[in-house]
């Protein structure tokens, strides 16, 4: 089985047992939305600036670029955006689509790994929304350059990245180093049976050169950043962030 149908599988797993980034948005939060009343994260705790988004969200063409779970795209639906998603996992997707029925908005779901080129035209969205989750493909560089080509020009990149350094540990208690960086399972045996142990997929660390100077070798503008802590445990406690999140533009 290809590590990104594992992945498929472990998420839909951890959905259906209650992951918190698989919990659908509650339609108190989506008429809040509606009213002006809303955030939304990249990374554990920071809410993303209101200054990364648009002036204006009406009729804006969003992709929630692995970002199911009916957590972020209802909130664009709420205050007007056109919404896409693409997600690998099957569950995640459902959850989507259950949040566009309740609420009767319309979005276009597809199941698509973002580890192969992506299903769209050049120059069709206006945002693309990504959370933390290209951890579970192994080489991030040609994410950004077909975020690049499907981004109208003046189009904006929201990113939640990984900083690699929880991948050091093995353990919940992030007390004891076990693991070099880069975490790569799929040439380190170790590593994948530490993931095969706590029902982890297959996950890669990724460094700053993958992920920020990635996007500005596929052509993009850096126009802020921010970090973020894992939001609870040994490390949080002690201030270390575990997070970036990236807005940049073509």
């Amino acid at each position: 089985m290809k590590y990104q149908d594992i992945n498929a599988r472990t998420i839909d797993h951890w959905v259906h047992e209650g992951w918190q980034w698989g919990i659908p948005i509650d339609h108190a939060t989506y008429l809040a939305a509606q009213q002006g009343q809303w955030s939304m994260v990249l990374t554990p705790t920071k809410a993303v600036p209101r200054d990364w988004f648009p002036t204006t969200f009406e009729n804006l063409k969003v992709l929630g670029l692995a970002a199911g779970g009916g957590q972020q795209m209802p909130i664009f639906a709420a205050l007007g955006a056109r919404g896409t998603i693409l997600d690998y996992s099957p569950a995640q997707l459902d959850s989507e689509r259950m949040v566009a029925r309740r609420e009767k908005y319309e979005i276009e779901a597809i199941r698509g790994d973002m580890s192969q080129p992506l299903p769209f035209a050049d120059n069709s969205f206006d945002l693309i929304f990504h959370p933390v989750s290209n951890v579970y493909i192994a080489d991030v560089r040609p994410v950004w350059a077909e975020c690049y080509r499907i981004l109208k020009p003046g189009g904006r990149l929201l990113a939640g990245l990984d900083n690699g350094v929880n991948f050091l540990f093995a353990d919940d208690d992030e007390s004891q180093v076990k693991f070099s960086l880069p975490f790569d399972p799929l040439i380190h045996p170790e590593q994948m049976a530490s993931l095969q142990a706590s029902d982890s997929g297959v996950q890669f660390s990724h460094t700053l050169d993958e992920q920020i100077r990635g996007q500005l070798q596929a052509g993009f503008k850096l126009r802020d950043l921010y970090e973020d802590t894992n939001g609870e445990g040994f490390l949080h406690e002690h201030g270390v962030p575990t997070f970036w999140a990236t807005w940049a533009e073509k």
